[in-house]
């Protein structure tokens, strides 16, 4: 596994005004939290991890490889700072978990049973739809 305290080192944080209403607050500081990690230049995980994450992450990367997430729903930039960051470590560890492969096994005889139920009721169904036959 990884240090979130390692991993909080290597990421850079920009801040700007956020959007939509508000009135000064909005005009006048900069509370909208944005996180820049650079997967590929990251010390903290080996190139699986990285390939794993570059994978799962591959819709909201840019061209260089970056990781943007940005929150600006608190007006305090701190509470924003600390809601990206939280956002952050909950998705990098969605991203490193394995699935695990699922085991097949071999249909229960009684769903057998009642698929072939339920084609001999068709089947009859449809046979009774014929005329009689007259000999």
């Amino acid at each position: 596994m990884f240090s979130d305290k390692a991993l909080i080192s290597e990421l850079n944080y920009k801040y700007v005004r956020s959007s939509g209403s508000g009135g000064q607050n909005v005009n006048k500081v900069s509370s909208k939290a944005e996180l820049y990690f650079d997967i590929e230049n990251s010390t903290v995980f080996s190139d699986i991890e990285k390939e794993r994450l570059s994978k799962f992450f591959q819709n909201r990367l840019t061209k260089e490889g970056i990781l943007i997430l940005a929150s600006d729903e608190s007006r305090s930039q701190f509470r924003n700072k600390a809601l990206v960051t939280q956002r952050f470590l909950e998705l990098i560890k969605e991203g490193l978990k394995v699935e695990k492969k699922r085991i097949s096994t071999k249909v229960p005889r009684a769903v057998k049973r009642k698929r072939l139920k339920y084609k001999r009721i068709t089947s009859e169904k449809k046979a009774n739809r014929k005329p009689p036959e007259i000999n």
